[in-house]
């Protein structure tokens, strides 16, 4: 937990000035994993962990920012002609990135004073990059005097620093969900049109478990590249048979498996998981909403079977750590969550069986990896805010 106070006392203390606090979450995918670039369909929920920003304006377009979570002081001028921050370089990428985006889209920027904390794990896969953009840009946008920034063009500046300043082409699912999560509610998200349906998290006596590995392969990167790469591969092959194709979500499931076997097999295999991922999350969202926990806990598992066989992101790690689940009482589903290669597993389980499971995964990833995860339950948690 930061503590807030601490953050403001800390903040007086080196700035000498008096600060606004703001704050955005991470996140955990309940199922649509790598189909958020592919104009599909996500189920994510923000998370009870969150990255804070204490700020203040300052006279000049000095941004000057301290991360007590990194242990660094950066700092960059938004009047410079060149950003400071180099393509794929360290954590000021994703904040340089962001406040240039914004300004590029017409927000009134200012120079500020800032100060970060946070108790998103990073390199997780629960989305730590997102928090940080969401956070910092309410943060900036607010101190340079907007009364409400929009939260949608928000998350499309953090989205926008990621591929140009970070070199991720990611989708839009993480910084979306961090600007507009809602309390309690799941949002199905059409990254395509950018809207969202709230779905209540209908989970009775169940909760959402959280396991980080504290695994991270270094394919993560480049594979998550090159699979948004071969999916559009696919789309221009599908395309040249179904030219009303513009995105793998213009397809069922049924019109992808008569054109699969025209695609090359390793391009088919990627394309066949975004299909029936879209289905799957689609399907997914109506089983939440009726608390129909069974089927939907049957549809992240077969998720996660797609994501390790078809997609290959997931890793012997989080493959152990959903089998130590698999089939157990009280538990409905468990997955893979993020882009891959390492990171969370999520489950919806019975509460009552938490320490359970807990003990499980532990001992089999302490077992076969000398592996000592961690645990936690989350709820759904608010979007971007000030304090």
């Amino acid at each position: 937990m930061v503590d807030l106070r601490a953050l403001r006392e800390r903040f007086e203390h080196l700035y000498q000035q008096s600060p606004r606090v703001f704050s955005a979450p991470g996140r955990v995918n309940l199922i649509g994993e790598h189909t958020d670039y592919n104009d599909g369909f996500v189920l994510p929920i923000a998370i009870d962990r969150r990255t804070f920003v204490a700020g203040a304006r300052r006279p000049d377009t000095r941004v000057i920012i301290r991360s007590l979570t990194m242990g660094q002081t950066l700092e960059f001028d938004l009047a410079a002609r060149q950003p400071g921050a180099l393509q794929g370089g360290s954590w000021l990428s994703y904040v340089e990135g962001t406040a240039r985006t914004l300004a590029e889209s017409g927000f009134a920027l200012s120079g500020a004073n800032l100060l970060l904390d946070s108790d998103v794990p990073t390199g997780a896969g629960l989305s730590a990059s997102a928090a940080l953009e969401l956070s910092v840009g309410y943060a900036l946008a607010a101190l340079g005097g907007a009364q409400s920034p929009d939260r949608l063009q928000l998350a499309l500046a953090g989205q926008a620093a990621e591929h140009t300043y970070v070199g991720t082409l990611c989708g839009v699912m993480d910084q979306y969900i961090s600007a507009l999560a809602l309390h309690n509610h799941a949002l199905l998200i059409d990254c395509r049109a950018l809207t969202y349906e709230a779905i209540p998290l209908q989970l009775g006596r169940a909760c959402v478990l959280i396991c980080d590995t504290q695994v991270k392969h270094e394919l993560s990167s480049s594979a998550y590249n090159e699979r948004r790469q071969q999916c559009e591969e696919g789309v221009r092959e599908i395309a040249r048979l179904q030219p009303k194709v513009r995105a793998l979500r213009d397809l069922t499931v049924v019109e992808f498996e008569l054109l699969m076997p025209r695609l090359p097999p390793l391009i088919a295999r990627r394309c066949r998981h975004v299909v029936s991922e879209n289905a799957r999350t689609l399907a997914a969202a109506r089983a939440l909403a009726a608390g129909e926990l069974t089927h939907l806990g049957s549809l992240m598992s077969a998720s996660h079977a797609s994501l390790r066989d078809d997609y290959e992101v997931s890793c012997v790690e989080l493959d152990e750590a959903v089998a130590a689940l698999t089939g157990e009482p009280g538990v409905y589903g468990s997955r893979m969550t993020g882009g891959g290669f390492g990171g969370c597993t999520v489950s919806v389980l019975d509460r009552e069986v938490v320490p359970r499971a807990i003990r499980a995964i532990s001992e089999r990833l302490q077992a076969n990896f000398r592996i000592e995860p961690r645990f936690f339950v989350t709820n759904a948690e608010g979007g971007v805010a000030e304090e």
